[in-house]
């Protein structure tokens, strides 16, 4: 399958990158393609106009290539700090650029934060967002709490961390089980 992760953290010392970073190569070991959506990467401005809004082949560069890697996606998992309870504003700013594109895939939602209540607040508020753009969050969570010390730079566990590559296996067996009864129907047709 091919699986977006989707990163929201723009912050000059965020460590959440390292969380989805995991995620991204625990889904590659399982066989995924995989591409990590990192907000940094396609320096969106706020939304003025989505994506939907520009006459065909008229929209900027980086908004058609988020576009073109949604609709090709079966899932996607969504990896999410706590600010203010909710995503973080670069996350929720990429997200609200697209909506047709998400529509009949499931999600999975990955919290993390640098405490021990591990962003499940976020998560939370976070599946209200996702249900609404047509990419409804499966029912278990990924929390992370300590997540500077779950995780090198690259995304491997450290000793703090060492639990998190069992636990995961469960969560995305969850996300496969969606994204495959999902693409069996998108392949039979949608209601709309």
């Amino acid at each position: 399958m091919f699986i977006p992760v989707i990163y929201g953290s723009v912050r000059l010392e965020r460590q959440g990158i390292k969380a989805a970073r995991f995620v991204e190569n625990e889904l590659k070991e399982r066989g995924h393609e995989v591409v990590l959506i990192d907000p940094l990467d396609y320096n969106l401005p706020f939304l003025d106009k989505m994506y939907k809004e520009y006459a065909k082949g008229e929209a900027p560069e980086n908004l058609q290539k988020l576009a073109g890697i949604f609709l090709k996606a079966d899932a996607f998992v969504i990896v999410t700090g706590e600010y203010n309870r909710t995503m973080p504003p670069a996350l929720i700013n990429l997200l609200d650029y697209f909506l047709e594109e998400f529509f009949w895939r499931p999600s999975a939602i990955v919290s993390y934060s640098a405490g021990s209540f591990a962003g499940v607040r976020a998560a939370e508020n976070s599946r209200t967002i996702l249900a609404e753009l047509g990419m409804p969050a499966i029912p278990s969570a990924f929390p992370i709490g300590k997540v500077q010390d779950s995780f090198d730079d690259e995304g491997k566990p450290t000793e703090a961390g060492k639990a998190y590559p069992e636990r995961i296996k469960r969560f995305l067996s969850e996300l496969e089980w969606y994204a495959e009864a999902l693409k069996n129907q998108r392949e039979k047709g949608t209601p709309y």
